[in-house]
């Protein structure tokens, strides 16, 4: 039987689901309805439901979702069920930054590696980790069984870097890099352009402005 194929839109939602009903859960609510799901995450209600009949329902009519069993499914459904051993290629300040992020390793997103091609800085450590040259990352990502690369090397460099990566046998590509990259079929890349979030602010502020005008 053929897995049902889920819309990337909906997978954008679930780890929205996931931290709001985490929040809930710490404060011990036991159960919630779509309804003051909707409330919280300003979904619709018929939304939510959609979004989770994908994966079963999970819900019961009449007493709405048990918060606890629904945020592990979720947590199980996006993979977070495993552990997932990190390396990252690119020691500036955003790859620092994100080893420093200390809510990766909660999640189970460990990174067990930093790699860099300036020898100036091959040899320090960044949170505990030794940033090591890029002649030793093959072996390393073979060594310690690494299934994700988070890319914030230059734009210039990171196609011939997501090359290496994939021959070396990284599944997974979290890309920061301003880039496109085109990867073999089964490799799964998720880019992350952090000026194209600005400027969708920007646009909303200039529309909010000539509205007002």
């Amino acid at each position: 039987m053929e897995a049902k194929e889920i819309s990337q839109a909906v997978i954008g939602r679930l780890p929205r689901y996931f931290r709001y009903l985490g929040e809930l859960k710490d404060e011990g609510i036991e159960r919630v309805s779509s309804q003051e799901l909707s409330d919280i995450m300003q979904v619709t209600a018929s939304q939510i439901r959609q979004d989770l009949n994908n994966f079963g329902g999970f819900g019961q009519q009449g007493y709405g979702y048990n918060v606890e069993y629904l945020y592990e499914e979720i947590g199980r459904i996006l993979g977070l069920d495993k552990k997932h051993n990190l390396i990252i290629v690119g020691a500036g300040h955003l790859g620092q930054a994100l080893v420093n992020y200390r809510d990766f390793e909660r999640r189970g997103f460990i990174f067990r590696g930093i790699f860099d091609i300036n020898p100036q800085i091959c040899g320090t450590k960044i949170h505990g980790i030794t940033v090591r040259p890029m002649e030793q990352m093959e072996q390393f990502v073979k060594d310690m069984e690494i299934d994700i690369a988070v890319l914030t090397v230059p734009k210039s460099g990171a196609e011939e870097v997501a090359e290496q990566l994939v021959s070396y046998g990284i599944r997974g590509i979290w890309n920061f890099a301003h880039v496109d990259l085109h990867v073999p079929e089964g490799i799964q890349v998720e880019s992350v352009h952090l000026s194209d979030s600005l400027m969708k602010l920007s646009y909303n502020l200039s529309s909010v402005e000539a509205g007002q005008e």
